[in-house]
């Protein structure tokens, strides 16, 4: 029997982890969703993945504290991120946010790549760049969603993506970009295939 024509429908909710210790074992391949919390993230794992449920799409700030697994098979899995913005969390929520994320970027062996979340119609926030820069200083590979584009016109969407990938180009960040939108379901075979190709396969 060949591959089922979307693998990622085969992930499976494992475990909520508050850091790096209490994550799988560090061995073979996964990848990290990350984003703004209101840019759409647990949508576009869910859309990805074919499975409506599978990742919380509530904001309440509780549930983004922790790094949600995914398993995929026995040697690959998708890790969502806390996301980054939630405005009524304290700040020393947000601090411990930020510190767990930033081990886990660093530290993780087993990490392919990120799949950063943006909202088509406000993309390159401050918390995007600063995540663009921050792999390219740790040698990470990067595929940006541009999340929410059947909110745009085409003509819109098209500038949209050439201004990201431009700036990418311009800071020197290693990143690739794609339009995509859970709602609509467009771009999930170009994201299934970037996400397929940082996992090795």
């Amino acid at each position: 029997m060949g591959k089922p024509s979307n693998p990622f429908r085969a992930a499976r909710f494992a475990t909520s982890a508050p850091d790096l210790r209490r994550l799988p074992a560090d061995t073979d391949a996964e990848i990290a969703f990350a984003g703004r919390s209101n840019a759409g993230k647990s949508s576009a794992l869910n859309a990805i993945c074919d499975q409506a449920g599978l990742a919380r799409t509530s904001k309440t700030p509780g549930r983004t504290q922790l790094l949600n697994v995914f398993v995929l098979d026995d040697s690959r899995r998708l890790i969502d991120l806390p996301g980054y913005g939630y405005a009524k969390v304290p700040e020393a929520i947000r601090e411990k946010w930020r510190t767990a994320i930033d081990n886990y970027l660093r530290e993780r062996e087993s990490l392919r790549g990120v799949v950063l979340i943006m909202d088509a119609r406000h993309p390159l926030k401050d918390f995007d760049r600063q995540m663009l820069a921050y792999c390219r200083e740790i040698d990470l590979a990067c595929h940006v969603l541009l999340t929410k584009s059947d909110k745009l016109s085409r003509s819109e969407g098209a500038r949209t993506l050439a201004v990201v990938r431009a700036e990418c180009a311009r800071q020197g960040w290693t990143a690739t970009a794609q339009l995509f939108s859970a709602q609509a379901k467009t771009g999930l075979d170009e994201a299934r295939a970037a996400l397929l190709g940082l996992l090795g396969d």
